[in-house]
């Protein structure tokens, strides 16, 4: 999996086998992914890499991730659900996302278009952070954690293998998942299990065989 953000751009995520071949979904979008670079850098935002993809930082803060598809790329707002949606661009990365929120873009005119609200939306996640903010998600028995939805949002394939899993073997991962508070493990715990998961095993199924 891709370690650094000038990789990503390059290569792609490092998830498949279309990395570094002109088939990469990132190679679809390279002229609106580094325009959306430059707009997050002038935010003020430190540029790394995690989940395979450009994450930016406030601090210790993860604000937001870049990523690609194939019909679009999107910049994904980790707690998106604390965010204005009066700008009508912020929308749910999928039915089961509590707290993850994402904008899709599909040219460059439409990022021009949306740089103000983007920038807007940018410097309200920021502050967002500043102030502690957390998301109040919705009490279920084993609530997907906000690693799980970016790994999601990222690799739409993991989220249709994963509920394409047995309800028996889906609660076995998110409780892996969420017995750590920890943001780093529970994100290492993740990466960790996508093989299994994308082939249609759950946690223990090695011992069973």
């Amino acid at each position: 999996m891709t370690k650094s953000p000038e990789i990503f751009f390059l290569e792609g995520c490092g998830r498949c086998s279309l990395g570094g071949t002109p088939d990469c979904k990132v190679h679809r979008w390279t002229a609106e992914l580094q325009l959306l670079r430059s707009i997050i850098l002038d935010c003020g935002l430190e540029e790394v890499a995690k989940w395979g993809v450009p994450c930016y930082m406030h601090g210790k803060a993860n604000i937001l991730l870049l990523g690609a598809l194939k019909d679009c790329c999107t910049i994904g707002f980790l707690k998106g659900a604390l965010l204005d949606y009066s700008s009508g661009i912020l929308e749910k990365q999928g039915e089961n996302s509590n707290v993850g929120r994402v904008i899709r873009f599909t040219s460059l005119e439409q990022i021009a278009e949306r740089e103000a609200a983007v920038k807007a939306l940018i410097f309200e996640a920021i502050e967002i952070e500043k102030q502690g903010l957390k998301v109040e998600v919705q009490k279920s028995e084993d609530p997907i954690p906000a690693e799980l939805e970016q790994a999601f949002a990222q690799n739409p394939e993991l989220k249709t293998a994963f509920y394409a899993l047995t309800p028996g073997r889906q609660r076995g991962y998110l409780l892996h998942f969420n017995q750590t508070k920890n943001s780093a493990t529970r994100s290492s715990r993740i990466e960790k299990c996508v093989e299994k998961i994308m082939k249609g095993q759950g946690m223990h199924d090695h011992y069973k065989s």
